[in-house]
């Protein structure tokens, strides 16, 4: 029999949440005499930008409903950010902005209107809210990065993820054009997670909705963003998603529904933090100057890192299993993720991320000499 507990019909269908298994590794780090570093999630650590906080506070005084649209400052906003990544003239009833980038992720299949019978294709090395998102509107869900392996299955919705968490792995345009094409010619829905996309390193990144790889036509195909990583806007949960303006439209008119709504000052805070480039060039520098050190470190400790071209993590590995590696670096107060919690094609890396004050990078960087 199910169990139908408070919750417990929701947990029996859903994975075991990722940093709840890393609990013992967390408790051996932080009794390191010198403290923990945590290098296991992607938080922002830095001061949010004096630009977005004030925007925020200016909008303090906003009594009624937030538009779930956006406000035309918001939309605006969004279509000439898109322009600065190459991706001109969408109009503005094709941007919709979200709570954060997780809960669009969480929720976009059932939104979208997938339910049992409807099969959702993640990485094989992936985000784990792409499989709960699947899980939650009753879809199956695979993990291929081969589309051939699927044979003539049909595909509902295709998740791509460049640059890559946890690999920071970034998709040259022409696998992206095959990927869109191949999802044209089955009706299948293309989303692509690109909350990285202005952290590429020694590559760099391009947008699914790109004229390289859509040809300027986004039917069929939408891009997750976020402010979080650009903006240290992870505390503001403000994101948006773009493209098919049919399918922006659909998921419109099911977020009216449901009250998925961005906060107004959140809105205000969305636009200063879209408008301004000084902020994003400041933090990009931050994070630079914390993985060159880190991956100095890592290497000369023994460790290998690949891909990791973008993004906020470095992909690294002692060739052996990755639990292993999580509790030698516990060992010595650093706490890293399991490579294995992202598919188990990472069960013998670990993912290290660039989200630590520089104090704590420098305290890893003495420990792992």
């Amino acid at each position: 029999m199910p169990d139908r507990s408070p919750g417990g019909r929701v947990s029996a269908r859903l994975p075991d949440f990722p940093w709840d298994l890393l609990a013992p590794y967390g408790r051996t780090a932080r009794a390191h005499p010198d403290g923990l570093v945590d290098l296991s999630m992607g938080t922002p650590v830095d001061p949010v930008p004096d630009v977005v906080r004030a925007a925020l506070t200016a909008a303090s005084d906003l009594p009624g409903y937030p538009l779930t649209a956006g406000t035309p400052a918001l939309r605006a906003a969004i279509t000439e950010y898109l322009g600065t990544l190459g991706v001109a003239g969408v109009d503005e009833s094709a941007v919709l902005p979200t709570i954060g980038s997780k809960e669009l992720v969480a929720g976009l299949p059932a939104q979208l209107g997938l339910g049992p019978g409807d099969l959702v294709v993640t990485p094989e090395l992936a985000y784990p809210t792409y499989r709960v998102g699947a899980l939650l509107a009753g879809a199956r869900c695979l993990a291929r990065d081969s589309l051939t392996s699927l044979g003539p299955e049909r595909v509902s919705l295709l998740w791509v993820n460049s640059p890559a968490n946890p690999t920071g792995r970034v998709l040259p345009v022409a696998h992206l054009r095959k990927i869109v094409e191949w999802a044209r010619a089955r009706g299948t829905i293309v989303v692509s997670d690109e909350c990285y996309l202005e952290l590429g390193w020694s590559e760099r990144p391009v947008s699914v909705l790109h004229p390289d790889v859509t040809d300027g036509d986004h039917t069929g195909v939408l891009a997750v963003h976020s402010l979080s990583k650009r903006s240290n806007f992870a505390g503001y949960r403000g994101g948006f998603v773009a493209g098919d303006p049919a399918l922006v439209g659909e998921l419109l008119a099911v977020r009216k529904q449901a009250g998925l709504i961005v906060p107004g000052p959140v809105q205000a805070a969305m636009v200063a933090a879209l408008t301004d480039t000084a902020h994003v060039t400041e933090q990009r520098a931050r994070y630079a100057r914390r993985r060159d050190l880190l991956r100095t470190a890592l290497v000369g400790a023994g460790l290998r890192i690949e891909h990791s071209e973008a993004g906020l993590y470095l992909w690294a590995t002692r060739d052996e299993d990755c639990w292993r590696t999580v509790e030698w670096l516990a060992s010595l107060g650093i706490l890293v993720s399991p490579g294995a919690v992202y598919g188990d094609a990472g069960a013998r890396h670990v993912r290290v991320a660039l989200t630590a004050p520089d104090s704590r990078v420098a305290a890893a960087v003495r420990r792992l000499a």
